[in-house]
C-alpha cells in the first residue's frame, strides 16, 4: 500500500486497508468477484475508498435489508451485475416467550459470539421492540441453527425467515450537528452525551467504550468518519461527516447519537 494512501489512516486499520487493497488487485487479475464478510461503515468507508482506485471494478454493498448498518461488499469486474442473492445472507428470527422475557442486542450478539462466532460473521441485530433478528452469513447459518438455544439464560429457537419477513427496525438516533476542539474519543463522547470531558475519559479507562465494537483504551485516539463509538451505558455516536473548521478553530462535525438514556 503505498505511503500517500496509507497516512490518512491510523495504524490499525492498516491490515484492514492491505486486505482490501490485495481484494481489489485479486478482482483485477483474475477477473472474477469476489464477497466479503460483513463490514462495519467505517471499513467500508476505506473499502469505497480502495476499490474506487483501481480502473475497470466497481462494488456493491448489502446488508440483507434496506438502511442496513452492517453489510458484505462484492468488489467486482465491469462485465458482472450482482444480485441480493450473490451476497450470500440469512435472516433468523429468535423465537423466544415475549410474555416472560425482554431481550437486548448486546446479550444476542454476546450469545451468538459465545458460540464461537467472529464479529464480521454476524450483520445487523434488528428489533421493532418486541421482535428481535439479526442476519448472518449463509455458510455459517446451519451451525447457527444448531450451536444457539439460548439467549443468556433464555431459551430461544432460531428461525429462517425470508427478506419480505424481516422487520423495519426502530430508528431512536438524532443527527445534530456540532463543534468539537478534537476528535479525540473522549471529546467525542462528552459532545455526544452531554457529558464532562473527565467523565468520558473515566467511561474509556474503565473499559466502557469500543471503536467499531473493538474495546479502547485511548482517550486520546483520533477518530474520522463514520466511526462509531458505543459506550455501555449511555449508547452509541455515529461520525457522519467531518464539515471543515470555523473561524475559532473548532472541528464542525454531524454525528447520529443513539442515547440510550432519553
Amino acid at each position: 500500500m503505498e505511503s500517500n494512501v496509507s497516512q490518512h489512516y491510523r495504524p490499525d486499520e492498516l491490515p484492514f486497508l492491505e486486505s482490501i487493497d490485495n481484494l481489489s488487485g485479486r478482482v483485477q487479475n483474475e477477473y472474477r468477484p469476489i464477497l466479503t464478510n460483513f463490514l462495519n461503515p467505517r471499513q467500508l468507508y476505506i473499502l469505497e475508498t480502495i476499490v474506487n482506485r483501481y480502473d475497470g471494478i466497481t462494488f456493491k454493498t448489502f446488508g440483507g435489508y434496506p438502511n442496513a448498518e452492517m453489510k458484505r461488499a462484492i468488489a467486482f469486474p465491469d462485465y458482472f451485475t450482482p444480485t441480493a442473492d450473490d451476497f450470500q445472507i440469512t435472516a433468523f428470527q429468535i423465537d423466544y416467550p415475549t410474555k416472560f422475557a425482554t431481550l437486548s442486542h448486546g446479550q444476542i450478539l454476546g450469545s451468538v459470539m459465545g458460540a464461537g462466532i467472529d464479529r464480521d460473521v454476524i450483520g445487523d441485530i434488528i428489533s421493532d421492540g418486541l421482535t428481535w433478528q439479526f442476519l448472518c452469513e449463509n455458510e455459517m447459518a446451519d451451525y447457527l441453527r444448531a450451536q444457539v438455544d439460548r439467549i443468556g439464560k433464555i431459551k430461544i429457537k432460531l428461525k429462517t425467515i425470508s427478506p419480505e419477513e424481516i422487520i423495519v427496525p426502530i430508528d431512536e438516533s438524532e443527527s445534530a450537528t456540532t463543534t468539537v476542539s478534537s476528535l479525540r474519543v473522549d471529546a467525542l463522547i462528552s459532545e455526544g452525551f452531554h457529558i464532562s470531558r473527565h467523565h468520558a475519559k473515566e467511561l474509556v479507562d474503565g473499559g466502557f467504550v469500543r471503536i467499531n465494537w473493538v474495546q479502547t483504551d485511548r482517550p486520546d485516539l483520533e477518530l474520522s468518519i463514520q466511526d462509531i463509538i458505543s459506550v455501555r451505558g449511555h449508547g452509541r455516536i455515529i461520525i457522519k461527516e467531518i464539515a471543515g473548521v470555523t473561524k475559532k478553530g473548532k472541528i464542525r462535525i454531524v454525528i447520529n447519537v443513539y442515547n440510550r438514556n432519553k
